[in-house]
């Protein structure tokens, strides 16, 4: 008797937590909503290092990381790519497909984490739902790790596993949604030519 009254008390304890836990269309839908965004952030390398600056995002398709001294790096994500710009070198820069990489999932014009292969994980750690996503047709590209609280539903953080083996995790900061940012915020031309300026 004492052991099925435990198992009823365990069970009831673990009931609030289960109701705390976002649905894939709840994180889907907050993912298609979120048009605009900027906020500080807080990114840790691979190697142990930590990075910080200002994040902007623009759906579908475009992001923004601009780094604090003393670095010098800008990454832009716009048509479809990728573009890492050392603002000290005089070399060009590298530039990756985005449909190859993990970001492409946060960025897509529709996000449908319902769809079949790709979510590879959906638990609540008692204070946030964290979800597992691959591309399902390409899971060799790595997988991104989200964060979202609620109330209201807000992603807080990202772990992006790359196909190199590498992780790095970016960490939000307090963010404003719906501001107004201009296109040309995430243009790699323009961003180069005021590099070498």
């Amino acid at each position: 008797m004492k052991r099925l009254i435990a198992a009823v008390l365990i069970a009831c304890l673990a009931l609030p937590a289960a109701a705390d836990q976002l649905s894939l269309n709840e994180i889907s839908n907050y993912l298609n909503n979120l048009k605009t965004a900027q906020g500080a952030f807080t990114q840790i390398n691979d190697d142990g290092t930590i990075s910080s600056g200002q994040l902007y995002i623009k759906r579908p398709g475009k992001m923004r990381f601009e780094y604090d001294p003393p670095e010098q790096a800008l990454v832009l994500a716009d048509a479809n790519a990728v573009v890492i710009i050392d603002k000290k070198s005089n070399q060009p820069p590298e530039t990756y497909p985005l449909s190859k990489t993990p970001l492409s999932l946060i960025l897509a014009r529709n996000v449908n984490l319902s769809r079949a292969r790709m979510v590879t994980g959906h638990t609540y750690d008692g204070t946030a739902t964290i979800v597992t996503a691959q591309d399902p047709d390409n899971p060799d590209y790595g997988t991104i790790q989200m964060s979202f609280t609620e109330n209201p539903v807000e992603l807080r953080q990202w772990i992006i596993n790359d196909a190199n083996g590498g992780q790095t995790t970016v960490i939000l900061g307090a963010f404003e949604a719906g501001v107004p940012l201009k296109n040309s915020l995430f243009d790699p031309g323009r961003a180069l030519r005021n590099r070498d300026r």
